[in-house]
């Protein structure tokens, strides 16, 4: 005969189960405001049925806690239970560790399920998803200030200073910074405390309107929702700010026709197979630039005051499309401008080139009036500088604007490319306009 301990056991347990099966909202409400390996002692004692129940009304940030101190059987079991997207979400929230040593146990004992699950959690590169963090902190519109505050405390590992506010159907219905949560009412519900959200991400949006939002809204953090609405994570400038500088890098390295993924670090054979593909192209253009020099071969070899002055003008139009090049590349990796700008930025860099050429040859042809007392000389040096100068700023601009255009890596060895250029017009302008002024050079 069971003892009366017992009988007030199993009095206690049915009566458990009944409020969570009726009572869901406030159940989870309750689960809210207990520690997490509690939370999960209790929903571990009753029946799947009552725990789905009351699931779907925990909040991010609480769920993936709760959950997280499940055993992993009963953790399995409730993602086998659970809406696909409700399984997801919750497991986009967890640690990597321990999402992929439960993906693991799925696997073995429903891998069917496992693959779907994995499959949804594969989000393409430079998604949102990809760049958001899994820890949110959000709580239910009807808790009050004091309740958060008592809350937040027991967690300890608070990251955010954001914290977001859900209605019951956990659709996200405001924020509040945590400054002006400490300093509110204690008896303030949340409701009354929210400020509406700026901006939101769909998992699914590129990193192109990533940025361009944090850009236009100003922003230190923004949510991260699914398809279903459901706050997923929250991407934070500082995670932007830093993806940016590293492609930034990239796009410094893949100009000069070295791969993104190489380090300081990496193997010799690592970069020589990733590097050497690109010089060999780098030689076939220097041949190029070569050829037209060949073409002004009997000028030289009657002028060799040319061959000497020759490096002057290409290293100058060279650094000059440089330049052009760097500002054009931080603009399109920062998204201040678009390819449908390239008429501007061309305009803008070839009056530059312009300006630059006119201020550059006259130091330039003064200095080589006093080498070589030669007008003529120094007003061929003039002229190329102008023109080299002018042509190389509209190429910087115009080379990663056109590679972007047609879709492709507008950082991918346009260095090479526009080095080409500039070493072509730069011996072309100057050979070619000594050769149009060559009653006025001086032979030998």
């Amino acid at each position: 005969m069971p003892s009366q301990q017992q009988i007030l056991s199993e009095a206690s347990q049915q009566l458990n189960r009944e409020f969570l099966q009726h009572f869901p909202y406030k159940s989870a409400r309750h689960m809210e405001a207990i520690e997490a390996h509690e939370a999960a002692k209790l929903l571990e004692m009753q029946s799947m049925t009552s725990v789905l129940a009351l699931w779907k009304f925990l909040p991010a940030g609480t769920a993936e806690n709760i959950f997280a101190k499940l055993s992993s059987h009963f953790a399995i079991k409730l993602l086998q239970s659970l809406d696909s997207h409700i399984a997801v979400t919750l497991l986009s929230r967890l640690e990597p560790e321990l999402q992929q040593q439960l993906m693991k146990e799925l696997a073995t004992s429903d891998g069917a399920l496992a693959s779907e699950l994995t499959e949804l959690l594969s989000y393409p590169e430079d998604t949102a998803a990809r760049l958001m963090s899994a820890k949110v902190t959000a709580f239910y519109d009807e808790m009050s200030a004091s309740d958060v505050l008592r809350k937040l405390k027991q967690r300890k590992d608070i990251t955010e200073d954001v914290i977001y506010i859900l209605n019951k159907s956990q659709q996200l219905v405001g924020q509040i910074s945590l400054a002006k949560l400490i300093i509110a009412n204690a008896e303030d519900k949340l409701l009354t405390l929210a400020q509406p959200i700026k901006a939101t991400f769909s998992a699914l949006d590129s990193k192109d309107e990533v940025i361009e939002k944090f850009e236009g809204y100003r922003s230190s953090c923004m949510p991260v929702l699914d398809s279903h609405q459901q706050l997923i994570g929250v991407i934070r400038f500082s995670d932007i700010y830093q993806s940016t500088k590293e492609d930034l890098v990239s796009d410094m390295q893949t100009m000069v026709g070295a791969s993104k993924e190489e380090k300081a670090l990496s193997s010799s054979w690592f970069a020589v197979t990733k590097r050497l593909p690109w010089l060999q192209i780098n030689l076939l253009t220097a041949f190029a630039a070569a050829s037209v020099v060949g073409a002004f071969e009997g000028l030289i070899s009657e002028i060799t005051a040319l061959a000497i002055l020759l490096p002057v003008a290409a290293g100058q139009s060279g650094n000059a499309g440089a330049q052009a090049l760097a500002v054009t590349m931080r603009g399109l990796t920062l998204r201040e401008i678009t390819t449908r700008q390239w008429m501007r930025v061309m305009s803008k860099e070839f009056l530059v080139g312009a300006m630059n050429g006119v201020a550059v040859a006259t130091t330039c042809s003064i200095a080589i009036y006093f080498w070589s007392q030669s007008f003529g000389l120094a007003l061929v040096m003039a002229i190329a500088m102008v023109c080299s100068l002018s042509i190389a700023c509209t190429a910087g601009a115009i080379v990663p604007i056109a590679l972007k255009k047609f879709g492709m890596d507008p950082a991918q060895s346009s260095s090479i490319v526009l080095t080409t250029i500039t070493d072509i017009a730069g011996f072309m302008s100057f050979l070619g306009i000594a050769m149009l002024l060559s009653d006025m050079l001086p032979r030998g």
